[in-house]
């Protein structure tokens, strides 16, 4: 089984300030290595419907996230290709402003949703725009009107004016939406903006600690037999830990969770639009099965918890987007995730001895959107 992440346009309907809101910045500099970029991908999905069905039909237990952009602007081509397409498993990653476009039939449908939502609704508007979080609300509203089944997942972006523990339990209690299942990504990559942001500082005072706290209350909710909340970034290291079980980069870019791009063409992570030296096949004449490994090739493959993260980033790996001081930030910040939940694994063991939980809480479909690390 390959997972796949279809990119449906390059479009979108926000102008959210760790993403294309950085673009208009005068203060954000590139200082990554430049990678050549092909500049003819089309705008939106190019291909014919025939030839990714005839792609797909080659793995009978195919998964497919529409993706963007924000894949909901075409939701004509999520209609056409779930109605073609071979029997497939279906995800969505969407800003979560345009569900109620979609008829309840296909809604239906998803195995997983995943939506952007950045925690209350002072921090959402504040990087998504105003009015962001009460229309994404009203959207969530529709899926369960709609009859959806399946697992909604809150993806949150994080940085410098967030309290990762406030966030998170804000979610988790909503009184809109109670949210089981929270990831959430650092706004890291920079994007050039490295020189004037207080990362390391918010990092070692905030951030860190509040992962430790957050820890904390999540065994604390298994001891007081309120099961396993699905936060992400503990749910498949814990899995692994318990196990003894290395892994390779857990959001399976490259390995087990590839893209197809608006003309057709494969590549290892959908941040890695365009990078045409590292495409592994076109849909025309590519297995899906049988797809090229993209492994990273850095300093990670001799760190100690190369294991425990798998490498985080490919495409940060490559791109090479942090100054050295920021990228030793990061890797101290999957550092103090992991000895924190290692920290906690004997309460978490004692858990499953009581039978408060069982090891099988722990499971998810792994390569589903969420980068686990964070």
């Amino acid at each position: 089984m390959v997972f796949f992440h279809l990119i449906l346009t390059d479009d979108c309907n926000l102008c959210c300030s760790y993403c294309r809101g950085k673009i208009f910045s005068e203060e954000v500099k590139w200082s990554g290595r430049d990678v050549l970029i092909d500049d003819q991908l089309p705008p939106d999905l190019s291909i014919e419907p025939g030839d990714l069905s005839a792609f797909l039909r080659q793995d009978p237990d195919a998964c497919v996230t529409f993706y963007g952009g924000e894949p909901l602007l075409r939701c004509d081509l999520i209609k056409e290709i779930m109605d073609h397409a071979p029997l497939c498993r279906f995800m969505l990653q969407t800003n979560g402003l345009l569900l109620k476009e979609l008829p309840p039939r296909y809604i239906r449908r998803f195995e997983t949703i995943l939506v952007s939502l950045d925690g209350s609704p002072e921090i959402t508007d504040r990087h998504r725009g105003h009015g962001t979080h009460r229309n994404i609300m009203e959207n969530i509203r529709h899926l369960e009107c709609a009859g959806f089944r399946g697992e909604l997942i809150a993806r949150m972006t994080v940085g410098e004016d967030v309290e990762i523990e406030d966030a998170v339990q804000y979610l988790s209690m909503n009184q809109e939406h109670q949210f089981s299942s929270i990831h959430w990504q650092l706004d890291a990559e920079f994007s050039g903006d490295a020189g004037i942001r207080h990362f390391r500082r918010w990092l070692d005072e905030s951030y860190n600690p509040g992962i430790r706290r957050l820890i904390d209350a999540w065994v604390e909710k298994m001891a007081m037999g309120e099961g396993v909340a699905r936060w992400y970034p503990f749910l498949q290291p814990v899995q692994d830990l318990l196990t003894g079980r290395e892994s390779r980069l857990r959001c399976g870019a490259g390995h087990s969770n590839y893209t197809i791009m608006t003309d057709g063409h494969i590549g290892p992570c959908p941040a890695m639009i365009g990078m045409k030296e590292f495409y592994t096949g076109h849909i025309s004449s590519a297995h899906p099965l049988h797809l090229p490994v993209v492994e990273v090739e850095s300093e990670c493959n001799k760190c100690s918890i190369r294991g425990f993260c798998g490498g985080r980033c490919l495409y940060s790996q490559i791109i090479r987007p942090w100054p050295e001081e920021m990228r030793i930030a990061v890797c101290d910040s999957v550092k103090n995730l992991q000895a924190g939940l290692l920290d906690a694994l004997p309460a978490i063991r004692e858990c499953i001895e009581s039978r408060l939980i069982r090891e099988e809480d722990l499971f998810h479909t792994r390569y589903n959107g969420c980068e686990i690390i964070p």
